[in-house]
């Protein structure tokens, strides 16, 4: 019910803005942006071909404090190794957090454009990776910038505190609990609220989508690693067979959302990862499993993952497994909630300066973010989604045509201006309104 009276609140909010203001004259502060654009652009290109992996994101941080230097903020770098945290203090008012996030991802581009990344590098285990701003990270971080030189150069339009958040490893989803760990909010002044903006692939390029509540999912990456005794494929009597063990577990997995979980309650287990054995006849000693589980609620949560430990176990159990699985849980991710209150503010405060035919509610999505780990913490926050797809394009994928590169995909490319234009202006609008005013 409070999720279905959330959406009916963000989507009276912007009905109430499209009777306002369909074409609304642009904010003064807003009114920059034209001459800033051609330095964002450059900004962007550099980002867009120099991407960093997570946690080696030096170059790009050093890049980033240097900018927020210049407009006047007191820059610290290196909060969890490579993040970055500008203040910019404006008088008595709330304290307002900005975070972008700075990783590229290990993916060859094969987008074609000009500026496209040729970057390679050693990831952590020492293996030659292509490195790739495939989940549109430099963006986030252009926009950021733009949003942060037109705040600074407006000083009379708000008071309070604008904290600017440069965060490492969003995509191995550990840089802001380890940014919390070292001090974000104790160190520095703990915001009042916190917003950021994440590029979407499927919504056109001028458009933003919010979303109150739940936005989007706790992920979960679970290694099972099955025992058994190997042996001669022509003697499995012999044998305890794991690769027997580890079919049984993937089909027994699958009855965890079918049958245990209530089915109003979102939850994915998938396994996207199953490696076992070195020959035809021959029957291997383990076989390891890699799963992704997502959902929504902590409840869920918990269960889901108890549940894929008890069939994991009582499956090696049933074939007589010499020794039981190991099932280990990484790179948990909380899921990311929208706060209603906040996401109403922005989402009228958008409506009113972008118009209300940019402005549309869409619903959850079971990716995850690590953004989630801010409210986790008691700020008040909201992410908003920005097109970031060439119109026509999108208009044709809707009707039927060629599918879209989705994020991550080696061929994702954002419409460069008008996505760049919107989130400035995006991220520059929620500022404004969280902020006091003179």
């Amino acid at each position: 019910m409070k999720r279905a009276l959330s959406l009916l609140a963000v989507a009276a909010l912007l009905s109430s803005g499209a009777a306002r203001a369909a074409d609304p004259a642009p904010s003064p502060v807003l009114v920059p942006l034209d001459a800033l654009y051609p330095d964002l652009e450059k900004l962007y290109l550099d980002l867009h071909k120099n991407p960093e992996l997570s946690f080696h994101e030096e170059k790009t941080a050093a890049k980033l404090a240097e900018r927020l230097r210049a407009l006047g903020f007191e820059v610290t770098t290196g909060v969890a190794r490579t993040g970055v945290v500008g203040i910019l203090h404006n008088g008595k008012g709330p304290t307002v957090m900005l975070r972008t996030d700075l990783d590229a991802l290990p993916v060859e581009e094969k987008t074609g454009l000009p500026y496209a990344s040729k970057v390679t590098t050693k990831d952590d285990a020492g293996e030659t990776v292509h490195v790739m701003h495939a989940c549109g990270h430099d963006v986030h971080m252009t926009s950021w910038i733009g949003a942060a030189t037109l705040l600074s150069r407006a000083k009379d339009r708000w008071r309070g505190t604008l904290m600017m958040v440069g965060q490492p490893a969003e995509e191995k989803g550990g840089g802001a609990a380890k940014m919390l760990a070292d001090g974000l909010f104790t160190k520095f002044p703990k915001p009042d609220f916190a917003f950021a903006i994440h590029d979407s692939a499927s919504a056109p390029a001028g458009k933003v989508e919010v979303i109150s509540g739940f936005a989007l999912a706790n992920v979960d990456s679970v290694d099972i690693t099955i025992y058994g005794k190997g042996g001669h494929g022509a003697w499995p009597h012999t044998t305890v067979d794991p690769i027997v063990i580890a079919a049984r577990t993937v089909l027994a997995l699958q009855t965890i959302v079918g049958r245990e979980n209530n089915p109003l309650d979102p939850a994915v287990v998938t396994v996207g990862s199953i490696h076992g054995g070195t020959k035809h006849n021959i029957i291997p000693d383990d076989v390891k499993l890699q799963l992704t589980v997502r959902s929504y609620k902590d409840d869920v949560r918990k269960r889901l993952l108890e549940a894929i430990a008890r069939i994991a176990k009582a499956e090696a159990a049933a074939a007589d497994s010499p020794k039981p699985p190991e099932v280990v849980v990484s790179e948990g991710t909380p899921a990311t909630y929208n706060d209603p209150a906040v996401t109403k503010r922005v989402a009228d405060a958008l409506s009113r300066g972008l118009g209300a035919a940019n402005v549309s509610e869409t619903p959850p999505v079971m990716g995850g973010e690590d953004f989630s780990e801010f409210g986790r913490a008691g700020v008040p926050a909201t992410l908003v989604w920005v097109g970031a797809v060439e119109p026509k394009k999108a208009e044709a994928a809707k009707a039927g045509g060629a599918p879209l590169p989705s994020l991550h995909s080696s061929e994702f490319a954002p419409d460069r201006e008008p996505t760049i234009r919107t989130g400035v202006k995006t991220v520059t609008l929620a500022a404004l309104e969280l902020l006091g005013k003179p």
